[in-house]
């Protein structure tokens, strides 16, 4: 329940929050709770315009945001349902976006999420007994890097148009919600607790009163949270639980172990027990769905995300991000229980590891048929369908679908209709698979960066999630213009852009660990342009997002971060490194993603050569003479730099915002560095964290934007006190800012709403 408190009070706890954190029980911060309480802080904020002036607080109040698309490419969804009664009505779950609601079969969808604490979702449920009654776990459950922990459960009582907080604020991530179909106060929740840290809030909660209260009927250990909930459909008693220990870390993903398993409860979850008799126990189990047939309910499906070994790796094989390959595993299996979990036996007959590739953690649902027991569906890159009981299986038709599968509602009164969730948005089938409708209107496109270009109107360019790299008109309206006015442009899915102001068809781009290319827009011609390790250096360490920028002073220079910062200044042609190792090469970090690695990159505006780094393991270096000499930022905290902006106004100064979000560190770190690092003061006052990125004005340097995992914050007295810019942003994660130099428009990447623009010339003038 959302507690109403003084706003002092509330500001109070927010600027705690960057100091000394609140402390739970096990002695860590309660980033659930504190983050609630910015919430609260940021909702009232949102009407109050902290300024002397009048005229000030006008025009403020006057600023509002225009979501500019792209509308026709979507995002990950992560679940779907719908009420059996109303044939037109779905809701759809992003993983960043938040809830959306069709009452057209996709014509046309609404955001019902969008004034909550939080817009990551993990599963939504609608009663049986009552469709008005409507759960939804936030949390996004896929653990994947782009993974965003949520503040609990939710509950609507009139369709999804108002939203109460139900509690569990400190679970992280729901796997499932289970409502009973006749009583809808008892409903169970799956928890599978924090993503990058060991905590004991997970297991499954059960409340017999609405959610008022909640008792935790299966706790494994801190290691292990529940990942899948299944309810025996003939006896709500019975309830299968699928276990899943994991941890993920910058560096690696720890995605099996001995707490993984399936448990069985015949009492409501009053007592549990495992379920072994042949399914696999052997400490190598990863991510387990389950799936329980309607029509069939002795019948039980159990896809298994197996460690075990299958075989060696070849010589020079890879995965697919391109690293050496390690041993290759079962991946996916499918296991059958006709006992109602009493024994399992593998029924897949060919080996099916492509299906989860080298991500098992990514993926993990299966559906049977309601009507049918022996089609069972597994959904992965691509989605597998057997019509033999699990024995043999065939691709689904997709031609033009977006792959990735993650969610999929088989109507239980016509099976032939099928909703399917991937990583492109949404698809319809009514024919049970055979051919798909594309759902092109659903916004929920996850951006890492934006930038901009000089032309007339200039022109937004950014990378998305599971997408690539596109790009459109700043003065794009979704409703009215052609939404194919986006279009891809050369780069991958994590890729900062920049664009040659010079030659405006010349662009710079990359994909994911630093593959950096240059390609000209106007012939199509592309060049691999990544710098190589020097003769005797240690392999280059290139982050998921590598940070590369064009020189202010020189458009033929570039920067690019590995562990190094390297420069060239013939467009890329010829690099060297200029730099030592400006990390702490930690070699206790090191496991399948490269770690130790520079985040980002800020030459000064002021003055050519002096540039400033910050690396993800927590390290801010400065030079002042091109990299001959470097210093290293004491007084910071040491987690992720997620971004360092030089001073436009004074060489000396660098604006630095950190992220503990892979910590499961939620506070607000946002520094000014002062006299090349002297001097370091903690900015405080922002209600919501973490801090994503950092930017000061271009033409009035006391004006500092900043995007957190709420939105968008401006200060207009370099620091010393904060206010929400604008109306008609969503709460959303924003991850990145650029404001045009001409024309004084904010622009913002949002993972998992699109590009916003705001028109911010009119507070640029204004001597606050």
């Amino acid at each position: 329940m959302k507690r109403s408190m003084p706003i002092l009070l509330l500001l109070l706890l927010a600027l705690l929050g960057n100091g000394k954190a609140q402390l739970r029980e096990d002695g860590r911060p309660t980033p659930g709770k504190t983050r609630l309480e910015w919430f609260e802080t940021h909702r009232k904020m949102s009407g109050t315009i902290q300024l002397k002036s009048m005229r000030h607080q006008f025009i403020l109040k006057s600023l509002r945001w225009k979501g500019i698309g792209p509308q026709w490419m979507s995002g990950r969804i992560v679940d779907v349902d719908a009420p059996l009664d109303e044939p037109f009505t779905l809701f759809a779950a992003s993983a960043s976006g938040g809830l959306w609601k069709t009452t057209n079969e996709g014509t046309t969808w609404t955001p019902v999420f969008d004034d909550q604490p939080s817009t990551t979702m993990a599963d939504i449920a609608i009663s049986l007994s009552d469709p008005r009654i409507i759960w939804a776990g936030t949390g996004e459950n896929n653990s994947s890097r782009s993974t965003y922990a949520g503040v609990g459960v939710f509950k609507s009582t009139d369709g999804g148009n108002t939203w109460q907080h139900m509690g569990l604020e400190d679970t992280h991530h729901i796997g499932r919600i289970v409502i009973h179909p006749v009583n809808p106060d008892i409903v169970y929740v799956a928890s599978i607790g924090s993503l990058y840290s060991y905590n004991r809030h997970r297991g499954v909660y059960k409340t017999t009163n609405g959610g008022k209260t909640w008792e935790e009927v299966l706790f494994i250990d801190e290691k292990t949270g529940i990942i899948d909930l299944a309810m025996d459909p003939a006896d709500p008693s019975i309830l299968y639980a699928a276990a899943w220990e994991r941890l993920r870390k910058a560096w690696e993903m720890f995605e099996y172990g001995p707490g993984s398993g399936i448990y069985k409860t015949e009492d409501g979850g009053k007592t549990w027990k495992q379920l072994t008799r042949g399914f696999p126990n052997k400490g190598l189990e990863g991510r387990i769905g389950l799936a329980v047939c309607d029509s069939r309910p002795e019948t039980i499906y159990a896809s298994l995300d197996n460690h075990d070994i299958y075989r060696k790796a070849k010589a020079g094989e890879t995965d697919a991000y391109g690293f050496a390959a390690r041993n290759i595993i079962h991946g996916i299996e499918v296991y059958r229980s006709d006992d109602r979990g009493d024994s399992w036996i593998k029924v897949n007959q060919d080996h099916l590891g492509n299906v989860y590739n080298t991500y098992g953690y990514y993926f993990g649902q299966i559906r049977v048929n309601p009507q049918n027991a022996e089609q069972v569906w597994i959904l992965g890159v691509p989605c597998m369908v057997s019509t033999d009981g699990g024995r043999t299986f065939n691709r689904v038709p997709d031609e033009g679908m977006h792959g990735d599968y993650q969610a999929m509602w088989i109507d239980p009164r016509n099976t032939r209709r099928i909703v399917m969730g991937n990583d492109g948005g949404l698809n319809i089938s009514y024919d049970g698979g055979l051919t798909w409708k594309d759902i092109i209107n659903l916004p929920v496109v996850q951006f890492y960066n934006v930038s901009v270009d000089m032309a007339e109107p200039f022109n937004v360019y950014g990378s998305a999630q599971d997408h690539g790299c596109i790009m459109g008109p700043s003065t794009h309206n979704p409703v009215n213009d052609n939404p194919y006015q986006w279009k891809f442009i050369p780069g991958g899915e994590a890729s900062y852009l920049e664009i040659d102001p010079t030659d405006p068809d010349i662009l710079y781009s990359e994909n994911y660990y630093g593959s950096l290319i240059r390609s000209h827009l106007g012939t199509g011609e592309t060049v691999r342009i990544k710098p190589k390790a020097d003769q005797g250096e240690d392999p280059l360490r290139c982050t998921w997002l590598t940070p590369f920028i064009l020189s202010a002073h020189d458009p033929q220079t570039l920067y690019f971060g590995s562990q190094y910062l390297h420069k060239s200044t013939d467009r890329g042609e010829h690099w060297k490194t200029v730099s030592p190792d400006l990390t702490d090469n930690d070699t206790r970090r090191r496991g399948d993603v490269p770690y130790g690695a520079l985040t980002t990159i800020s030459e000064s505006p002021l003055r050519p050569g002096l540039i400033w780094t910050g690396s993800d393991d927590g390290n801010v270096h400065v030079t002042t003479d091109d990299g001959k000499t470097w210093n290293r930022i004491g007084g910071l905290k040491k987690i992720w730099v997620s971004r360092v902006e030089a001073s436009r106004s004074d060489p000396s100064t660098v604006y630095v915002s950190l992220n503990g979000y892979r910590e499961d560190d939620f506070h607000v770190y946002l520094y000014k560095v002062t006299d090349y690092g002297k001097t370091v003061k903690l900015l405080t006052g922002i209600p919501g964290g973490p801090v994503n990125v950092v930017r000061q004005d271009p033409v009035n340097p006391s004006i500092l934007y900043v995007g957190t995992d709420m939105g968008v914050y401006v200060s207009f007295d370099e620091g010393e006190s904060w206010n929400v810019l604008g109306k008609g942003l969503p709460v959303t994660f924003i991850h990145d800012l650029v404001i045009h130099p001409r024309d004084g428009i904010l622009v913002t990447a949002t993972h998992g709403r699109g590009f916003y623009t705001l028109d911010v010339s009119s507070i640029q003038k204004f001597n606050f």
